[in-house]
């Protein structure tokens, strides 16, 4: 695997090594050992899947500390923008997002530390979406940032009359109060 740096420290897209031929492809989604090597030791201990139709946003969420979480996010089938901003008190890039593709075809992955909010688009028919946790799930502990916060500025690249969002993401609050 290769993890690429982006312009916001700690968020990394890794990129695995993809093996193909005639019959299909194999590809580690998860490796410890190299995950380490290349990142830091992580300790994931949730897994979680969602499906989404077109035109789908589910976010900008996270969760509190002392439950805040890191994930490993990737698609399986289908494409998203996904979307990471740093929410971290104090970080030279705060209030900076970091966008990228993710899809089944290539096979790419977004690490986000603890301290992001995140959120994805979809921009495909159907996407199905995985991601890990390194932190149980705490209902209490729940924060989300508004998904067109104007202060943010994230070009979601689904036009605003195809967007589909819940009722909860429909209402969270701005970025400004953090």
């Amino acid at each position: 695997m290769k993890a690429i740096k982006t312009p916001i420290e700690g968020l990394y897209v890794i990129e695995p090594r993809v093996f193909s031929d005639s019959r299909g492809y194999f590809f580690e989604s998860f490796n410890y050992r190299d995950f380490a090597e290349a990142v830091g030791p992580v300790n994931f201990v949730q897994d979680n899947e969602s499906r989404s139709g077109y035109g789908v946003v589910r976010g900008l969420h996270y969760q509190k500390e002392p439950y805040a979480q890191a994930k490993l996010v990737r698609v399986v089938r289908g494409a998203v923008l996904d979307v990471a901003v740093d929410i971290r008190p104090g970080s030279p890039t705060y209030g900076k997002h970091f966008s990228c593709v993710l899809s089944g075809e290539n096979h790419l992955q977004m690490y986000i530390p603890r301290g992001f909010a995140h959120g994805f688009s979809v921009l495909s028919d159907e996407v199905v979406f995985q991601y890990k946790c390194d932190e149980f799930y705490h209902p209490e502990a729940e924060g989300a940032v508004r998904w067109d916060d104007p202060d943010l500025g994230i070009d979601w690249q689904i036009p605003a009359a195809d967007i589909i969002l819940s009722e909860k993401d429909k209402n969270h609050p701005s970025f400004n109060t953090l």
